[in-house]
C-alpha cells in the first residue's frame, strides 16, 4: 500500500535547518512494531503517524516515535504536523488561520496555525500539561562528568539542576554561559549511570544558559539523550515545555505574560528557534504555549 509522507524542517523558516520531522499522513492500520521500524528507517529525531481522530471534532490522532521508542508528546512533531495537515486541508486555497485539536498519547493538544503560501507557516500549541517538578536525588558531579564539564560550570545564578516534566521528563541543567554549552562532549554511557529513571524511561539532559547567538534569544540550549536513538536533538519542544517550569520556579516570574525565545541546535549547524509563552496568575503558571515555523523539504510515498 502506498502511504503518503512529507519531511518538514521545524522551528525554522528555511530548509536544512531546525529539526527534521517525517510525517506519515496515512498512518492508520500499522502496528506498533511497523511504526517503530519505519521510524528507525527514517532515522530522524521523530516520525509521526497520522491516524483518524477518536473524537470526530478533532483533526487527527498522532503517534510519535523516535528511532528507539514511542513518545507520549513532543513539540516539534506537534508544530510540524499541525502545519502539514493545514497544508493538506488548504491546498491551493491560499493563506489561512486554522485552529485544530490533535490527539496525542498525553491527551488532546490544541493548536493554532498561520498558514502562509509565500513564507514559512507558523504553528503553536497549548501545553497539554502544566510543567511539574519531580523530586529525585541527582548526582551533580556525575552529571558534570557525563557532559565533560567542570562541576563549577553547573548552575546559573540561583538556578540549580532539577527534574521537570510537561509530559516528557528532563533533567534541566543550567550552566554559566554560552562557552559552557558549546564545550559539552556528551557521554551516553556515563549519562546512563547518573540519569534518573522517570515516568517509565531514562530522563534526557536539557542544558541551558541565558542569552544566545541570536540577539533576541533569552535562553540557549542543547538536548542529549541516551535512549531515544539520537544523541543530540536540534530542537526539543517538550524540553522547552519542561524548562518553563524551571524558569517560573527559579526566576519567580511575576503575574502576567512572558514571551521567551529559546534557541537550540546551533552547535549542530541546525539553528532552531522555539517560541515559549508563559502566562502567570496568582503566582502559578496558568497557561503556556510553544510555537515555531515549519517548512516542507520533501514529499513522497512509502510502500508498506
Amino acid at each position: 500500500m502506498a502511504r503518503r509522507y512529507g519531511i518538514y524542517d521545524v522551528f525554522t523558516d528555511q530548509v536544512l535547518a531546525g529539526n527534521p520531522l517525517a510525517v506519515i499522513f496515512d498512518g492508520d492500520g500499522l502496528d506498533d512494531e511497523t511504526m517503530q521500524a519505519v521510524a528507525r528507517e527514517m532515522n530522524l529525531s521523530e516520525t509521526v503517524f497520522v491516524q483518524p481522530a477518536v473524537k470526530p471534532a478533532h483533526a487527527a490522532r498522532l503517534r510519535i516515535f523516535t528511532p528507539a521508542r514511542e513518545l507520549p508528546f513532543a513539540g516539534h512533531p506537534t508544530v510540524g504536523t499541525a502545519v502539514a495537515l493545514a497544508e493538506l486541508q488548504q491546498a491551493g486555497e491560499g493563506d489561512a488561520d486554522i485552529v485544530c485539536v490533535l490527539e496525542e498519547t498525553v491527551g488532546p493538544v490544541r493548536c493554532a496555525v498561520r498558514l502562509r503560501e509565500r513564507s514559512a507557516s507558523f504553528a503553536e500549541f497549548d501545553l497539554p500539561k502544566t510543567p511539574i517538578s519531580i523530586q529525585l536525588p541527582l548526582d551533580v558531579q556525575g552529571i558534570a562528568e557525563a557532559l565533560s564539564l567542570h562541576p563549577k560550570s553547573i548552575g546559573l545564578e540561583n538556578h540549580r539542576v532539577s527534574i521537570w516534566s510537561a509530559g516528557v521528563p528532563f533533567v534541566v541543567i543550567p550552566v554559566h554561559g554560552l562557552s559552557d554549552v558549546e564545550a559539552i562532549d556528551f557521554d551516553p554511557a556515563l549519562w546512563e549511570k547518573v540519569a534518573p529513571f522517570v515516568e517509565g524511561g531514562l530522563a534526557s539532559a536539557f542544558v541551558y544558559c541565558r542569552g544566545g547567538v541570536h540577539h533576541q534569544a533569552k535562553f540557549h540550549a542543547r538536548m542529549f539523550s541516551a535512549d531515544m536513538g539520537i544523541v543530540e536533538d536540534p530542537a526539543t519542544g517538550s524540553a522547552v515545555a519542561a524548562l518553563a517550569g524551571a524558569i517560573h520556579h527559579f526566576d519567580a516570574l511575576p503575574d502576567g505574560h512572558h514571551p521567551l525565545l529559546v534557541e537550540q541546535g546551533v552547535e549542530m549547524g541546525r539553528p532552531s528557534y522555539i517560541h515559549l509563552h508563559v502566562d502567570v496568575k496568582d503566582g502559578r503558571i496558568a497557561r503556556a504555549r510553544i510555537g515555531g515555523q515549519a517548512v516542507r523539504l520533501a514529499r513522497g510515498t512509502l510502500e508498506l
